[in-house]
C-alpha cells in the first residue's frame, strides 16, 4: 500500500479523499496548504500527492513544481473543476502526472492513485536496480553462499544468525578476500529488512565529492554537470541496508557527515540544507585495522564507535583450510553453470595442495584459481601438475614443489602458524577465551580444545 499526501484548504474535502484512500488500505497524510505539504514532505517522503488546483496562497501549480523540485520521482494528481480543465491540461505538460475533475467517484480517485503509487514504485525499482547494478560492477563477490563445514564456519553463521536479527549497525573486518561483503549480503537476506534494498559502494573506489554524491545524492545544479536531481545510496536504501565497503578510505569530512547520519538518522543531499530522514541499517567493512587508524589521525574515534556496535572478524582461509574442498567444489559448479557444461573435480593431490597453501589472497585467490583450472583444464579432474604452478611460496616466492612429503611438511606448519595466531590473539585480549574466540572467529569449546592439545604437548603456556 502507498503512502498518499492529500492537499486541499477545504477540510471536507481532505476528510472525504482521506477516507476513501485509507478504506483502500493506503496510508493517508493531510495538509491544508502548501506550505505544510511540503513540511510534512520533509519530515517522511510519500509516494504520492493529491492535491486540489486552486488554493489560497501557493496553490496547486506552485506545489507541484515544489514537489518536483524535491524529488522529480513523486507523481503529482491535481483535483480540478469543469472550468479549469484547460489549466489542468497544461499543468500536466508541466509535469503532473494526471487529474480528475470535480465532483468524482470514489472508484475514478482509486483507479487514478493507484496508478500513479505504481508508477511510482517503478520508477524507485528501476532507480534501486541500477544503483545495485553499480554495486555489483564493483564487487568481486556478489552471489557467493557461505560454504564449508567446519567448526569455523559453523561458528560464523551462528554468530551471523545472532546479527541478523538485529537492526544495530556492523562493522566487518578482516583481511581482502574473506568473504566480507558475502557476510553483509548474508546478514541483510535473513534480517527484518530482507524484502527491502541492499545497496553497497566501494568507498576506496571513489573520489571524495563522487562518494558524497553517490551517499548522499545532489540537488539540480549542485555542481557543474549535475543537470538533474539524483537520489543517492541512501535515500534508495530507505528502509533496506547499505553496505559501506573499505569505510577506513573515506575522507575526514565526509566520515564528519556520515556520522552525523548514524547519529541523527538525517542527511542531506550536496546542494541542499534540508535534512531529510531516513532508515537505513548500515554495515561497514575494513581490511584494516581502525584502531590504528584512529591512532594514527585518519579515523575519527567517534565514528568508529557509532559503527562498532555489532563487531565481525573475518578469518582468514588459512585458519580454515578443512573449507577449501566445499569452496573449490562451490566455485567450480559456478563456472560449469556458467560454461554450460559439466563440472570439474579436484584430484586428492591437488585438493591436497590446495589445502598446504597460506593463501594471502584468501577465498578470493581461491575462487580466481579454481575458475582458471577449469577453464584450463582438458580433463574432469584437475591435477595437482595443473594447480601447482599457479601456487607461490609465501617464504621463498618460488612455485610449490608437486612432492606429497613436502606437502605434508607444509601442512604441519601451517598448524604452527595457526598456534601462533591464537596465542597471540590471547595474549591481546589478556588471556579472555571469550574476546579471543570472537575476534578469531572460532567457538570457545574449539579454542579451549586447541589449547588443551599444545599445552599436553608442552607447545604453549600452561598459563594461557
Amino acid at each position: 500500500m502507498a503512502r498518499i499526501l492529500v492537499v486541499d484548504d477545504k477540510e471536507l474535502m481532505r476528510d472525504s479523499v482521506g477516507t476513501m484512500l485509507s478504506r483502500r488500505g493506503h496510508t493517508v497524510v493531510a495538509a491544508g496548504n502548501g506550505e505544510a505539504a511540503l513540511e510534512r514532505i520533509a519530515k517522511r517522503p510519500v509516494d504520492v500527492v493529491v492535491t486540489d488546483l486552486q488554493m489560497p496562497g501557493m496553490d496547486g501549480l506552485e506545489l507541484m513544481k515544489a514537489v518536483r523540485e524535491r524529488d522529480d520521482s513523486i507523481p503529482v494528481i491535481l483535483m480540478t473543476a469543469f472550468a479549469t480543465v484547460e489549466t489542468a491540461v497544461g499543468a500536466m505538460k508541466s509535469g503532473a502526472w494526471d487529474y480528475i475533475t470535480k465532483p468524482f467517484g470514489g472508484d475514478d480517485l482509486l483507479a487514478t492513485v493507484e496508478r500513479a503509487a505504481e508508477h511510482a514504485k517503478v520508477v524507485q525499482e528501476n532507480h534501486v536496480l541500477k544503483a545495485q547494478v553499480s554495486s555489483n560492477a564493483n564487487s568481486a563477490q556478489v552471489t557467493h553462499d557461505l560454504v564449508g563445514g567446519s567448526d569455523a564456519m559453523n561458528q560464523l553463521r551462528s554468530h551471523l544468525r545472532q546479527v541478523s536479527d538485529s537492526h544495530s549497525t556492523v562493522l566487518i573486518c578482516g583481511e581482502s578476500g574473506t568473504g566480507k561483503e558475502v557476510a553483509a549480503r548474508w546478514i541483510h537476506a535473513n534480517s527484518p529488512r530482507s524484502a527491502e534494498p541492499f545497496l553497497a559502494i566501494n568507498c576506496a573506489a571513489l573520489s571524495t565529492s563522487l562518494l558524497e554524491s553517490e551517499l548522499f545524492g545532489h540537488e539540480k545544479g549542485a555542481f557543474t554537470g549535475a543537470d538533474r536531481l539524483r537520489k543517492g545510496r541512501f535515500e534508495l536504501a530507505d528502509g533496506g541496508t547499505l553496505l559501506l565497503d573499505e569505510i577506513s578510505e573515506v575522507s575526514p569530512d565526509t566520515q564528519a557527515k556520515l556520522l552525523r547520519v548514524l547519529q541523527e538518522r538525517t542527511f542531506e543531499r550536496v546542494g541542499s540544507s534540508e535534512a531529510r530522514p531516513v532508515d537505513v541499517r548500515i554495515i561497514a567493512t575494513s581490511n584494516r585495522n581502525l584502531e590504528k587508524e584512529i591512532e594514527a589521525g585518519r579515523f575519527r574515534q567517534d565514528l568508529f564507535f557509532r559503527l562498532n556496535v555489532l563487531p565481525l572478524n573475518m578469518m582468514s582461509l588459512k585458519y580454515h583450510v578443512d573449507d577449501i574442498p566445499d569452496l573449490a567444489d562451490h566455485f567450480l559448479r559456478q563456472v560449469a553453470m556458467r560454461e554450460g557444461r559439466e563440472p570439474r573435480l579436484l584430484s586428492t593431490e591437488a585438493l591436497s595442495c590446495l589445502q598446504a597453501y597460506e593463501w594471502p589472497g584468501n577465498v578470493r585467490e581461491l575462487e580466481n584459481i579454481c575458475e582458471r583450472a577449469a577453464v584450463l583444464s582438458d580433463q574432469e579432474v584437475i591435477t595437482e601438475s595443473l594447480v601447482a604452478p599457479w601456487i607461490q611460496n609465501v617464504t621463498s616466492g618460488m612455485a610449490r614443489p608437486n612432492r606429497t612429503e613436502e606437502v605434508a611438511d607444509n601442512c604441519r606448519r601451517l598448524e604452527e602458524v595457526e598456534r601462533d595466531a591464537i596465542v597471540a590473539t590471547l595474549r591481546k585480549f589478556n588471556g579472555h577465551r571469550q574476546r579471543s574466540a570472537t575476534a578469531l572467529g572460532i567457538g570457545v569449546r574449539t579454542l579451549g580444545l586447541k589449547l588443551k592439545k599444545w599445552k599436553e604437548a608442552q607447545l604453549v603456556s600452561a598459563s594461557l
